[in-house]
This record gives structure tokens, C-alpha cells and sequence, in this order.
């Protein structure tokens, strides 16, 4: 019963619908199938009824285009209504493959010729969303002769209709572009079509300006007298493409655009005048107008009063959108705006608090700075907390308090997406390190910031990779160099390199970010996100480690067993830092009675966590583990004599290796200014035949158990506990000595020489000396080398330096001015500063689904009349002398007589030929053949 009042109308189905909820699939199906059966009758209201009803149902993503070529019977009707749903079917489900629209190209052209207006207005509003090239192609001339319609709307829909056509057959634009400029320039043309030939200009206009500069005064004097605010829009979007073009049209447009801003209360319109001037450059021009600061003042104020007064969060976004392109040239007149901008930061809409977020820190200053920061601060902080509510379902409400002090409680309660977060952190980084830190008037505020963020750092996508460090992926520097605590860890690198009135803060907060008794209260609760932190800080704590509070405690976290999971990168700064955090450690130790027990103990530790990481997967790795871990064992078995003082070697020669010049930042640029001295070749190979050398070392016979060596020690790890190698160390003092490099009885320098040379021949990390290297002093004046002693400036008139570092020094005043140390550059060109503008912005994608890139490369300026009439006398004068060489030829060929050839021609006496061989008793021939003879003749 159902299907009976179904089938009458749309409204029934719609009302069908509605009926059967839960079950809409079961009633879809059937109604397609009834439209199926319906759309194939020879009633035309009935089947352009069921087609309207499969187009309602093609809304809801259903098929239709197995009714295609019903769609073309309904669109040949006879009757309006009728055809206006075929039509509208078409719109819906024809596509550029679609087989039947080869067949609709003659009806096509029968309705755009129609005298009947209505049936006129149908193919030219559907054709834009059906136009293929070659359908385009047949109907751009029957399309153009619509041009000069008596109709007003006929016109216009035909120039919308036409560059449409233009999109899909560019060829079609020279030809209808003289005519949409004459409607254009036309004072008595009706406005609508001046209107719509404005829109197709406006959309021409950014591809190829330079065309449409000459019409500049035509677009004036319509942007002063139309009164119609829709195309004032199109032309203030057309002017502002063409200002670059033609700068003296900035002056001609002030006046106007500032009238049309101070009266129009369309704030469509508003909004356009103000985009227009500031994509125009008028607010930022080379030339110094008075006018200019003006104009710029009574945009930001109009802008104000639509963030302001206006509640429509549209407006509010696209004033802040346009005062994010004022602050560039007028920073100060936005930042009289701040309470107005820092009210948007707490908005609940997100997209009006990034733009708040860029527009804070385009026009921050020294004396807001901290403000702003503050603010964004306790947002995170906020959010951070309610993160924390949610994972920790035992939390106590007092927990909380401390978090949602101050300002917090009038925050917002909504929840922050951690995109949103991962912004705010890299704004407040960029903020405060905008120009070398020059907004920055308290360093040691700054520090205290970097350590809150880490804490305030929301979860990322990526955080779980640093789990499997050089496993399954890229390098890891790749992944960690553009997450927020990566840049914090710089930034407290910076901060620590550049200004040394901070340094020891800087360096105790990346100690404290370092040490694990801290990690828990520092890093955030529930993610790792914060990991990446560690490896700047690691190498602050190891270059600065005079500063460090507690330099055991530090060390004691480099070298944790849980540091072997880390990154890669981050495990090669922890490498690095390891043996300066030792040494400062190791000035602690001389002092004391029990130091070499201490230092003894402290080494087999270091020990142990290098002998983890010879083995590690990454290559840098692996060779920092290796040296370093050579160096320390040499430390180590120094502490083997009898001796009470502190060896040479832990006293001088290991920290000599790691002090010198102070490490300055570096200019970008200054890498590229380095000379190549002329000895480097980097295009010469080291070896020419490189192939050969492969080969022969397979051909050639190896020793057995050196082979063996040799993959044991790549491709077996070293199993040998360090409390084995502990007790081999701390063996009776009459056993240690006879191998000590300090006893008496040690071998002679030649024999040293040559067991160093047979231990390291096979070792790959050991370059062996070009010449033969001498021997090593002793204590005893045995083979002594005068050579072989290190050099070291035991600064004998200077006073001894303390083996502890003195005690902190007392907390610096907030607001004193610290010197920030520039980047060094060669030359007496400055370094740049650091950019932290946003990088360009991506190109602008046609919403339209078709490449229009062709319009581009067609020029619509009139071509010179000279040039066309010297270029149409040429083609004359080709064609004639074609013409008389044809003629010329044709005569040739009619004087040649061959010698035994008849005039009448080859051919025919062929045809003679063939006549004789045929049967003279069949009359038929002989007549067939006088017949010919006779037409030869």
C-alpha cells in the first residue's frame, strides 16, 4: 500500500522517509526500484516526476547515472516544467565521460537559439557544470551570438557562461573577450551584465594584470558611482592586483576607499576595502604619504570595533586575519590593541585564538612580553591539568589548587586540542627569541619559563618512537628536531652559549632537567614527550660543567642503564658529556683521602654504560662509546700504582682534551665563506681502481684464526662482566706493578713500540703513524723521549686555582640587562638574525575542479594595427606567389609531349591495347569499344 501514494510526488517521498525511520535503507532500495520501472514509461510527467525523485535520492549519495540518457528524453520535453528537471538532472549526474552528452549537442544548440527566454536560461545555467572541450567547441559560436540578446539577464548568464567555457577551450577567450569588453565599457549597458562582465574580469584579472591595466580608469569610475557593494568588492580585489603593476594608482584610490570605509555599513564591504589596501601595499609603499598613516589608523579602528562590538566570531576572525597583515608595516598601532587581542586568546573559538596567537607575537615588545607569555602559560597549565584529572581518577581536589590559581579560574573551561598547545609552546618560543632576544629584559625569567613548559608539553603523535632508537627508521634527528622540547633544549643551549650573565642559571636548569631524581616532577606525567629535552641538555651540563651544583648527581644520570633506550642523537650528546662531567667530577676527588677508591669506583661505572653502547646500532654512537670508553680504561688502569698522587693522565692529559677556546655561536652563512684550500680535491677519487682492490683481498689467502678475530669482533658483543675486568684492575699491588706504564721494570722503548704496533694492527679505529713514532718517558729516565712529552701551561706564577669551584654567586637582579653574544661571521659583513617568520605560504588552490593554469598564457591585449596589416600584406603576397608557381606548373605539365606518344595520352592507348584481345563474336565489345574511342576523341 506503501508504493500506491509513494509514487505521486516528491513530497511523498520525503514524507516517506520521515515515516520510516530506522528502516530508510529497506524504503530507498524500494523506491528505486519504482523509479526504475516509472523513469521507463511513455508518460513524460511521470517519468520526469521519478527522475526528480532519483535526483532528491542522488543527494544522499545513490547512483543515477544509468538514467543518463532518460535524463536526455526528460531534457527534450516540449513543456518548461519538464525540461527544467531534465536539466536539473543533468546538472546532478552528467560527467565529461559521460556517452550520452555526444548525443545532446543539437538539442543543446536548439535551446540556446530558442526565442522563448526561459528555455534559453536553461542550457546556459547548466553548461558550466557539463562543458567537455569539444562540446565547448561546438557550442561557443551559437553561445556568442547571445551576446547581443535584447535581454539583460540573457547577457548576462552568457558572459558566466563563457568563461566557463574559457576554463575547458582557452581558444574560446580571444574570440569572446572583444565583446565582453564592449558590454563593459558600455555606459548605457544594464548593470547586471556590467556586474557579471566585473566577475569575469576580477577572476582574469590575478592570472594575466597586465592586460587589464589599460581598463583601470573604467574600473575607477565604477567603483565611484555603481552604489552596488557586490561589484565595489570585485573591484577593489581587482584594483589590488593591479596597484604593483601601476604604483600611481595607490594615490587615485586613498580618497575613495577611505570614504567608502568611513560610510558604508555593509561590513562585507568594509572588510574588502581594508584587505584591498593592505594586499594593494598602499599601507606600506617606498613613497611617504601623509594620507598613509591616516588610512592605517582608520583601518585598525574599524577593525577594533568589529572584534569589539561585532559577536559574529566570522568578523572577529577576519579582523584579526587582516590586523596579522597590518602589525608588518604598522606595529605599533596594533599594539595599542592589545586588550582587545589578549581577550581573543582565551576565546572559546580555536581558530580565533591562533589567529590572536600569531597577531600576539607579530606585535609583541619588551614591555608585554612577559604579559603575554604569562597568559599563554596558564592556559597550558590549565589544560595540563585537566589532563591530569582525567588519567588520574584517585587525584585529590586539593592536588589542583596550585594549578588553578590566579587567573586560571577565569579562563574558559573548555578543552584545548593538543595541536592548539604544540602552537602556543612554539609561539612563546619564537616570541622570546625574536632578534636575538631582544624583547627579552629578564633572562633568568626566561629560564624559568623553558622549565614550566617542559612540564606544561601535551602529548604528541610521535611520542612512543623514541622507544626503538634506530630501528624501523629514519634518522633520528629527523624526528626530533621540530618538536617543542627539542626547541627548548636549544633555547636553553642558547641562552647558556650567548649570555653569560645567565649562564650558571642556564646550566642548572639543564642540570635539573637532566637529573632523574627530577624527571617525575619536571617532565610531564603522562607522556614522553619531553624526552628530547635531555640531549641539549646533556651537552650544557658536560660544556659548562664548572657550573653544575652537584656534577657526581649529574653524572650519576648520564650514565643510568636507562639511558640506553634513548635516541640515537640524544645518546650522542649524552656521550659527549659524559667524560667533561668526569673530569669536573674528578677535581672534586683530589681533595680527599679516599679518592682513589671513589675514582676507581666511578670509572668502572663509566665503563660499564660505555661497554652498553660499543655495540649500539647507530654508527655515531657506536664511535663515541668506543673512544671514549679506550680513553677511560687508560684511566683506569692508571689508578693501578702505589702511588697516592693523582696520575698524570686523570690529572692533565684527559682534561687537556677537552678544553681550549670557548665555543662561540656561528653564522649560517660563515660556512660558506670559507676558502677550500687548493690541496683539497673533492672530486678526485682516493683510489682508481677501487674494484680491483675488493677483488683481490677475496682472492687473496687470509690466516684462519685472524679471520676469526676479525668477525668476532665486529659481530660478537663483548659478554665479559665488569666485575671480572673490576678484579683483573684491583689485583695485588707486586702483580700490577710489573704491568703498570709507571713501574721501572716496563719494557724498553723498542719493545713497547713494537707490541703497541702488533695490538693495534688489526684495530680499525687506530691510525697508524706515518713514521716511526718514539718512545714513551719514564719515570726513571729510561729511553727517554724529549719529543714525546705533552706540553702543558702549568701556570707556576699564577695562583693555584682551587680544585672545588667556589660557591654560587648571589641571584642577579630581574631587570638588568644582560649582553647577548652575536653569531660570528668572516668579513665585516653582520651576521643575520635568526628568522622566526613563518615560512612562505602555500599556493593558493582553484576551488574549481579543472586546471585553469591555460588562461595564463593567453594574451587579450588588441594586437598593433601596423604589425596586422604588414603581417595580412605578407600572407597576400605568399598566397599569390603560391598561386603562380601552381600555375606555373600546372602549364609546364600541359607543353610536355613525349616522342611515340599520342597527345590523347597514355592511358587510352592502353585501353586500345586491351580492346584487341577480346573476342571479335561479341557484338557488346565492339560497340564498348567505338563508345570509347569516341569520348577520346
Amino acid at each position: 500500500m506503501e508504493s500506491l501514494w509513494f509514487e505521486k510526488s516528491l513530497y511523498d517521498l520525503i514524507q516517506g522517509l520521515r515515516s520510516n525511520k530506522g528502516n530508510e535503507e529497506e524504503f530507498i532500495q524500494a523506491s528505486l526500484r519504482e523509479c526504475k520501472i516509472e523513469i521507463k514509461t511513455q508518460d513524460m510527467d511521470k517519468k520526469a516526476t521519478a527522475l526528480l525523485k532519483l535526483v532528491y535520492l542522488e543527494m544522499f549519495g545513490y547512483d543515477m547515472s544509468w538514467a543518463s540518457f532518460n535524463v536526455l528524453e526528460v531534457m527534450s520535453s516540449q513543456k518548461y516544467p519538464q525540461k527544467r528537471v531534465g536539466y536539473l538532472g543533468a546538472v546532478q549526474s552528467f560527467r565529461p565521460d559521460t556517452e550520452v552528452l555526444m548525443l545532446a549537442t543539437n538539442m543543446l544548440k536548439k535551446d540556446i537559439v530558442s526565442p522563448n527566454i526561459p528555455n534559453l536560461s536553461l542550457p546556459l545555467a547548466a553548461l558550466p557544470h557539463i562543458l567537455t572541450p569539444s562540446l565547448a567547441m561546438s557550442l561557443l559560436p551559437d553561445i556568442l551570438s547571445r551576446l547581443s540578446h535584447s535581454s539583460p539577464a540573457v547577457r548576462k548568464k552568457t558572459i558566466v557562461c563563457l568563461y566557463r567555457i574559457a576554463l575547458v577551450y582557452p581558444d574560446a577567450l580571444k574570440l569572446a573577450w572583444p565583446k565582453i569588453k564592449e558590454h563593459l565599457l558600455d555606459d548605457q549597458e544594464d548593470t547586471s551584465v556590467t556586474s557579471a562582465a566585473i566577475n569575469v574580469v576580477c577572476e582574469l584579472g590575478w592570472r594575466r594584470p597586465h592586460d587589464f591595466l589599460p581598463l583601470a580608469p573604467r574600473f575607477f569610475e565604477l567603483l565611484v558611482d555603481s552604489g552596488n557593494n557586490w561589484m565595489a568588492i570585485k573591484i577593489i580585489k581587482l584594483f589590488a592586483t593591479l596597484t604593483p603593476l601601476e604604483p600611481r594608482l595607490t594615490r587615485k584610490l586613498l580618497r575613495p576607499l577611505t570614504n567608502i570605509i568611513q560610510t558604508t555599513s555593509a561590513m562585507s564591504l568594509l572588510y574588502e576595502c581594508i584587505n584591498g589596501i593592505i594586499q594593494g601595499g598602499i599601507l606600506d609603499g617606498d613613497d611617504s604619504l601623509q594620507e598613509r598613516d591616516e588610512v592605517a589608523t582608520l583601518c585598525v579602528s574599524k577593525l577594533r570595533g568589529m572584534i569589539v562590538i561585532d559577536s559574529d566570531p566570522n568578523l572577529k576572525y577576519v579582523a584579526l586575519l587582516a590586523l596579522n597583515r597590518i602589525v608588518a608595516s604598522h606595529p605599533m598601532l596594533v599594539a595599542m590593541q592589545q586588550d582587545v587581542i589578549m581577550d581573543c586568546l582565551d576565546d572559546p573559538d580555536i581558530s580565533i585564538r591562533l589567529q590572536a596567537l600569531d597577531l600576539a607575537a607579530g606585535m609583541v615588545t619588551s614591555d608585554i612580553l612577559q604579559e603575554v607569555v604569562n597568559r599563554l602559560i596558564d592556559q597550558l597549565r590549565l589544560a595540563s591539568s585537566q589532563d591530569a584529572s582525567k588519567t588520574e581518577a584517585l587525584a585529590h581536589p586539593d592536588d589542583e589548587e596550585p594549578e588553578v590559581k590566579g587567573s586560571d579560574s577565569n579562563l574558559p573551561s573548555i578543552n584545548l586540542p593538543n595541536d592548539y598547545r604544540t602552537e602556543v609552546a612554539h609561539r612563546i618560543l619564537d616570541m622570546c627569541a625574536q632578534n636575538n632576544y631582544s624583547e627579552i629584559a629578564d633572562f633568568e625569567w626566561y629560564v624559568g619559563v623553558l622549565i614550566q613548559l617542559v612540564r606544561l608539553l601535551p602529548p604528541s603523535s610521535t611520542e612512543d618512537a623514541w622507544l626503538e632508537p634506530g630501528v624501523g627508521g629514519p634518522d633520528p634527528w629527523n624526528i626530533t628536531k621540530d618538536t617543542p622540547a627539542f626547541r627548548i633544549g636549544s633555547e636553553i643551549r642558547n641562552i647558556a652559549v650567548r649570555v653569560k650573565g645567565v649562564r650558571a642559571e642556564a646550566t642548572q636548569a639543564a642540570e635539573a632537567l637532566v637529573l632523574l631524581d627530577n624527571r617525575p616532577i619536571l617532565f610531564p606525567a603522562t607522556s614522553n614527550v619531553g624526552i628530547d629535552v635531555l640531549g641539549p641538555c646533556a651537552w650544557v651540563s658536560g660544556e659548562f660543567a664548572d657550573q653544575l651544583r652537584s656534577p657526581s648527581r649529574t653524572l650519576q644520570s648520564l650514565i643510568d642503564s636507562s639511558n640506553i633506550s634513548l635516541p640515537a642523537g640524544t645518546l650522542q650528546l649524552f656521550l659527549q658529556a659524559i667524560p667533561k662531567v668526569f673530569i669536573q667530577v674528578n677535581r672534586g676527588f683530589e681533595t680527599k683521602e679516599s679518592w682513589k677508591s671513589e675514582m676507581t669506583l666511578l670509572l668502572a661505572r663509566v665503563v660499564e654504560f660505555l661497554e652498553g653502547l660499543a655495540d649500539h646500532p647507530d654508527l655515531d654512537v657506536q664511535e663515541r662509546a668506543i673512544e671514549f670508553l679506550e680513553i677511560l680504561r687508560l684511566g683506569a688502569e692508571s689508578l693501578n700504582s702505589e702511588t697516592e698522587q693523582v696520575p698524570f693522565l686523570l690529572q692533565s692529559v684527559i682534561p687537556s682534551l677537552f678544553t681550549g677556546l670557548e665555543l662561540n655561536p656561528v653564522a649560517i652563512t660563515a660556512q660558506k665563506k670559507v676558502v677550500l684550500p687548493p690541496e683539497l680535491r673533492l672530486d678526485e677519487p682516493f683510489n682508481e681502481d677501487l674494484p680491483g682492490l675488493f677483488q683481490n683481498l677475496d682472492n687473496s689467502p687470509h690466516d684462519a684464526s685472524q679471520h676469526h678475530v676479525l668477525q668476532n669482533f665486529y659481530y660478537l658483543p663483548d659478554y665479559t662482566p665488569v666485575s671480572q675486568k673490576s678484579a683483573i684492575e684491583f689485583t695485588p699491588a707486586e702483580v700490577q706493578l710489573e704491568s703498570s706504564y709507571q713501574g721501572s721494570d716496563y719494557l724498553a722503548p723498542s719493545d713497547r713500540r713494537r707490541e703497541r704496533k702488533e695490538r693495534y694492527r688489526d684495530d680499525p679505529f687506530y691510525i697508524a703513524p706515518l713514521e716511526p713514532t718514539s718512545g714513551v718517558s719514564t719515570p726513571n729516565n729510561e729511553g727517554l723521549d724529549l719529543d714525546a712529552i705533552p706540553i702543558v701551561d702549568l701556570k707556576l706564577d699564577d695562583a693555584p686555582q682551587p680544585a672545588i669551584r667556589s660557591a654560587p654567586k648571589p641571584r642577579r637582579g630581574a631587570s638588568r640587562r644582560m649582553e647577548v653574544a652575536g653569531d660570528e661571521t668572516f668579513g665585516n659583513e653582520e651576521a643575520p638574525l635568526p628568522s622566526n617568520a613563518p615560512g612562505s605560504a602555500a599556493n593558493k588552490r582553484s576551488l574549481l575542479q579543472i586546471d585553469s593554469s591555460n588562461l595564463g598564457q593567453f594574451s587579450l591585449q588588441e594586437d598593433d594595427p601596423i604589425i596586422a596589416a604588414e603581417e595580412d600584406a605578407d600572407m597576400r603576397k605568399a598566397m599569390q606567389n603560391v598561386e603562380k608557381m601552381r600555375l606555373r606548373m600546372q602549364r609546364t605539365s600541359e607543353r610536355i609531349e613525349l616522342e611515340g606518344i599520342p597527345a590523347e595520352g597514355t592511358l587510352v592507348k592502353k585501353k586500345k591495347k586491351k580492346t584487341k584481345t577480346q573476342d571479335p563474336d561479341q557484338p557488346g565489345a565492339e560497340k564498348k569499344k567505338k563508345k570509347k574511342k569516341k569520348e577520346v576523341n
